[in-house]
């Protein structure tokens, strides 16, 4: 793996992203959400849990674009993290890396005791990644993605008791 480009700036997403963020959804075969998905969500209480990694700006580019994010839910002292996508241009250089370490640091303060995500069975860059951070496989579940149909892979990661 190739280190993190130079600068990563981790930041809340906003409405203002969504079309990126949708964009990078359906180039990483992730199931879809769409645009009026994540804005009901960051209507919610769960807003704080949905980040965007984007490149420092430099003085010749105006607009740095989305390279990933990451989007998750707390709920009853447990996290579930729903979406994590790194542009393929971005891929194995610590974005997604660092999406998570920032949503599990958010999850501490939150005094999350576990946090939850579904796999797909055949991404097993993802599943290194996540077992990287800490996450365990706990269970699968049969055809649990469609298109194409495949089994998901459930993690966990304990926090520990607050």
């Amino acid at each position: 793996m190739t280190s993190a480009p130079a600068q990563i700036i981790i930041s809340q997403m906003t409405e203002h992203d969504l079309l990126e963020v949708v964009e990078i959804e359906e180039a990483s075969g992730l199931s879809r959400w769409g645009w009026a998905a994540y804005y009901a969500e960051l209507q919610g209480t769960n807003r704080d849990l949905m980040l965007t990694a984007r490149t420092a700006r430099s003085p010749i580019i105006e607009h740095q674009r989305i390279a990933g994010y990451i989007v998750a839910r707390e709920s009853a002292g447990e996290l579930h993290i729903n979406n994590v996508a790194v542009r393929e241009q971005y891929r194995r250089r610590g974005i997604g890396s660092l999406l998570l370490d920032r949503i599990m640091e958010t999850a501490r303060r939150l005094k999350v005791k576990v946090a939850f995500l579904e796999v797909r069975s055949g991404n097993q860059a993802a599943q290194a990644l996540y077992e990287k951070t800490g996450f365990k496989a706990i269970a699968r579940r049969p055809d649990y993605y469609s298109d194409p149909r495949e089994d998901a892979v459930v993690m966990s990661l304990t926090l520990g008791e607050h």
